[in-house]
């Protein structure tokens, strides 16, 4: 992502990632970005460039800045109501290398990461075309699952945690910081009146332990997906085959 790019270096036959720009540091979450069909994009929407392989890189970074981990220091860095580029520049996000390093529970990051985002973004026809690129054959996108959804969710947030080499006192903390300090009491607050629980706090630390027993995350299957099965879909693969 780039201030200096052109203003009209856009593909508008493919698709586009871009991030909210307005936010603030007492949302739910702070740092929200999206996969977007090609279109027009306000300028309180900035959108993410990519020179190589773009289709994984953007999976790999919209799960990245999707993750609480990533959250809890945006939050940090925002003073006002603007995500700002010298912001996003800033932040500490993974470099490439970090997700082909081995997950505890067999395969490497990206074999974890992949699958989620794509079948989080694929909930509509008009991004066919990244769903393409990842490698994913069927044609039906996955249906909107709330419960579904907030599971996949977690388990993002708990695969980062361990990405980012974080403990489980790291994770509590980061997820509920107890009085005087808070982290994301938006969130808590709205779970608690929907749910009756701090519903993503239970999610991501058993997610979070899954991974540590060496197991894949997995917070239980909800009706929902679009393909051919409610598995995760594949992740492409370096010699042209798809693997789970």
């Amino acid at each position: 992502m780039s201030n200096k790019a052109p203003l009209l270096n856009v593909d508008h036959g493919a698709w586009l990632q871009a991030l909210r720009g307005i936010t603030t540091a007492t949302n739910e979450r702070t740092l929200i970005t999206s996969g977007l069909s090609s279109g027009g994009v306000g300028n309180s929407a900035p959108v993410v460039d990519y020179d190589t392989l773009p289709a994984v890189a953007a999976a790999l970074v919209v799960a990245n800045m999707n993750a609480i981990p990533l959250d809890w220091a945006a939050r940090f860095s925002v003073g006002g109501v603007n995500m700002n580029f010298f912001i996003v520049k800033q932040l500490p996000v993974l470099p490439p290398e970090a997700y082909l390093e081995q997950a505890g529970c067999g395969g490497s990051w990206v074999e974890l990461v992949v699958p989620r985002v794509l079948e989080l973004t694929y909930t509509s026809r008009e991004l066919g075309g990244f769903a393409s690129d990842l490698g994913y054959p069927g044609d039906r996108p996955f249906l909107w699952d709330d419960s579904r959804r907030h599971r996949l969710q977690s388990e993002l947030d708990a695969i980062f945690s361990h990405m980012y080499r974080l403990d489980r006192t790291d994770v509590e903390w980061i997820l509920d910081a107890p009085p005087p300090s808070s982290s994301f009491p938006s969130l808590k607050q709205n779970e608690m009146r929907r749910f009756g629980e701090y519903r993503t706090r239970r999610y991501v630390l058993e997610a979070f332990d899954q991974l540590r027993r060496g197991e894949v995350p997995d917070l239980g299957e909800r009706p929902g997906g679009g393909g051919p099965s409610h598995r995760h879909p594949p992740v492409p693969r370096e010699d042209g085959r798809n693997g789970t």
